[in-house]
């Protein structure tokens, strides 16, 4: 399935169609990684026990994708639609 990749401050996002969601098992929380040039995302099970290099990605991820600006550009984009 072909998507598009949208701007999102300086971050790029895309949506997942429902029936890949329901496919995958994801629901609320999802682990990402990269290998080989390829996204790999897994469902993340509630009461999972998380891997502390995991624990330390999210925290990288919060410190430096989760910022105002971020949730600002994505408003303006959804607003947009």
């Amino acid at each position: 399935m072909r998507i598009k990749l949208i701007n999102i401050g300086n971050s790029k996002g895309f949506r997942v169609p429902q029936p890949l969601l329901e496919e995958s098992g994801i629901e609320d929380e999802a682990d990402i990684s990269v290998k080989k040039g390829e996204l790999k995302v897994v469902p993340i099970k509630k009461n999972a026990k998380i891997d502390p290099f995991l624990r330390a990605s999210e925290e990288v991820f919060a410190r430096d994708w989760l910022r105002p600006e971020e949730e600002e550009a994505w408003k303006a984009y959804q607003s947009d639609k």
